[in-house]
């Protein structure tokens, strides 16, 4: 059922937790801000659960070309629509779920603003901290399953399988009919199995391309999914058969140029903050509709999420588990509790 408030009850300031500037040891300050007031099609929101992702940290750490300062961290967000022009939908207590701007203000705040065409409308059968942990991984893996164009039968290779991308894709990869090659430390391998991963191998094996090779065969994947970049998308693409698809999520490293003739890889570029700093406003809007597909998926028990990792609303709380993402090894998903369900 929608949740109801007056617009007479918003406060005037808000919580929020914020960069002054980015830092190694992602170092955060609690500020008291203005509540944001809504402007044309946006929906003033009040948050409920912020999703903790690994390029929050990264760009904790490093910063981004488009921030300003005293920046709000976070992207993934659920909450209640508590303010809305007339004619706008989801209306005043709808709960919902997005992925908000790379280039704006976040989300780990007490109210935040976004446009209305870029939510998902939260079904009943799922509570709003498991909807949290959909928006970036989920649409990232759709988005980089897309790009790939895979077909029935295909076989794919997906790196940092036990990652939230990862699950994700293998999950949507086998109700595409490929067969699932993952990759993951070698405790993840029992979770990557239920998933649906066909085979999993440990990426700390000295001879994980020979024992690939032995498993697959001499025909190379259909298609993968680079989730690390850098050395490893050399490695991905040498067990690539000719022609095949690559989707990469981080920076591409220098090809040799015998490598590109031999394999002759189709190379896409996954980029969820795109649609924003390109200013699309068809793919926010395709946001949207992925956003109604992980929703529909999930309230369906159709795909798995990730075990939750409760995080308090806290500097020094939410600092400590940014750092963890970028540490290695961890598995499952963070979420920061900011109001009550």
């Amino acid at each position: 059922m929608p949740h109801s408030q007056a617009y007479d009850e918003l406060p005037a300031t808000m919580k929020a937790l914020a960069l002054m500037e980015p830092n190694e040891q992602i170092s955060l300050s609690e500020l008291l801000l203005p509540v944001p007031t809504v402007q044309h099609n946006e929906l003033l929101v009040k948050v409920e659960y912020v999703g903790l992702n690994p390029v929050d940290a990264i760009f904790a750490k490093q910063g981004f070309c488009k921030w300003h300062y005293p920046h709000i961290l976070g992207h993934d967000a659920v909450g209640v629509v508590v303010q809305a022009n007339k004619g706008i939908f989801p209306g005043v207590g709808e709960r919902v779920m997005w992925h908000a701007s790379i280039g704006g203000q976040g989300v780990l705040s007490q109210y935040t603003t976004v446009p209305n065409f870029a939510v998902s409308v939260v079904p009943n059968e799922l509570s709003a901290s498991q909807a949290a942990t959909l928006p970036c991984s989920g649409m990232t893996a759709l988005i980089a399953l897309d790009k790939l164009q895979l077909s029935e039968g295909d076989t794919i290779l997906i790196d940092a399988g036990a990652g939230g991308v990862g699950q994700f894709a293998i999950q949507f990869a086998k109700q595409r009919g490929a067969t699932v090659f993952a990759t993951a430390s070698k405790h993840n391998h029992k979770l990557l199995k239920q998933l649906g991963a066909d085979a999993v191998f440990d990426y700390h094996d000295a001879k994980l391309c020979e024992k690939i090779r032995r498993e697959l065969g001499p025909q190379g994947f259909d298609a993968v999914l680079d989730a690390i970049g850098f050395d490893t998308t050399i490695r991905n693409i040498e067990l690539m058969r000719f022609c095949g698809r690559i989707s990469c999520l981080n920076p591409l490293p220098k090809f040799e140029q015998e490598l590109m003739f031999r394999r002759a890889p189709n190379i896409g570029i996954v980029s969820l903050g795109g649609a924003w700093l390109a200013n699309s406003l068809c793919a926010q809007q395709k946001m949207s509709f992925m956003g109604n597909m992980l929703l529909d998926n999930a309230a369906r028990g159709e795909i798995r999420l990730p075990d939750i990792h409760s995080v308090d609303f806290s500097a020094a709380s939410v600092s400590t588990a940014l750092n963890k993402q970028v540490a290695g090894g961890f598995t499952g998903k963070q979420i920061v509790q900011i109001s009550a369900d």
